[in-house]
């Protein structure tokens, strides 16, 4: 739903941060903007319900799933088993996401991003989804974009992991203890692993009582859908098990009224 109604807000929120940017470099004074509007939104809503956007109404993470989500299936088909990046090499990529954000926010500041027009692939995938394929000029952009893809073939949530600058921002962001993800340890199968071996980020979950939160986390909940004894549940209570749908439901709620309200 949200990658159909609403592609462009994550191309909305960085807009945001690029524009901050581009104030403080000329010094000129920095207004609230719809850009500002929704980046201010997504980064309270990811303070208090942690990065749910990323999770569900993100449209890059949602072509990553799919992308990711096929290439399995034709690799099956082929009984070919797919290409994984181990965890190890995974978690050392992760860090460039940094270093892309640190660089655009130079560029941003220096003046000079605004004329590298062509070379964004957010830019390509907003206008390819909006139907405009009038990429004329736009080559750097589609060859960033194509091979983003093959690295979504190769490793799930591969852009939101290794390369998304907001998702650098979302992950520094201190994240309210009491929605995130927790197991109750004491309950788990010995030995059993499925919920970390589960998730996209491959880290483990915080126990029940820990006032622990992880910035990797994409509060995807994959982990409670695979967990054999319904341990996991979200921080609000520890007497809510399994598949909390109620709680994922009023979070989409409140995330469609912030959009509505701000226009996106």
């Amino acid at each position: 739903m949200f990658f159909v109604l609403f592609p462009s807000a994550f191309t909305a929120a960085f807009s945001g941060v690029k524009y901050i940017a581009g104030q403080m470099g000329t010094g000129a004074q920095i207004e609230i903007t719809s850009f500002v509007m929704t980046l201010i939104m997504l980064c309270a809503f990811t303070v208090v319900f942690g990065r749910f956007f990323c999770g569900f109404a993100c449209a890059f993470g949602s072509l990553s799933d799919w992308v990711r989500a096929v290439y399995v299936w034709v690799s099956k088909k082929l009984k070919k088993k797919p290409v994984t990046l181990s965890a190890e090499l995974t978690a050392a990529l992760s860090q460039i996401k940094y270093l892309i954000l640190l660089l655009i926010l130079f560029l941003c500041f220096n003046g000079v991003y605004v004329r590298l027009k062509g070379c964004s692939p957010w830019d390509v995938f907003s206008m390819v989804h909006a139907g405009n394929f009038a990429l004329g000029g736009y080559l750097v952009g589609v060859v960033l974009l194509i091979l983003i893809l093959c690295g979504m073939c190769v490793q799930e949530r591969f852009f939101c992991r290794i390369l998304c600058p907001m998702g650098a921002i979302f992950s520094l962001l201190p994240v309210f203890p009491y929605f995130v993800l927790r197991r109750d340890r004491e309950n788990c199968i010995p030995g059993c692993a499925a919920c970390t071996k589960k998730c996209p980020s491959d880290i483990g979950l915080p126990e029940t009582g820990s006032i622990e939160t992880r910035g990797e986390c994409f509060m995807c909940q994959k982990c409670i859908g695979t967990c054999p004894k319904r341990n996991i549940h979200c921080g609000i209570s520890g007497k809510q098990k399994g598949n909390e749908w109620w709680f994922t439901g009023i979070r989409v709620v409140i995330l469609l009224l912030l959009y509505l309200w701000i226009g996106i």
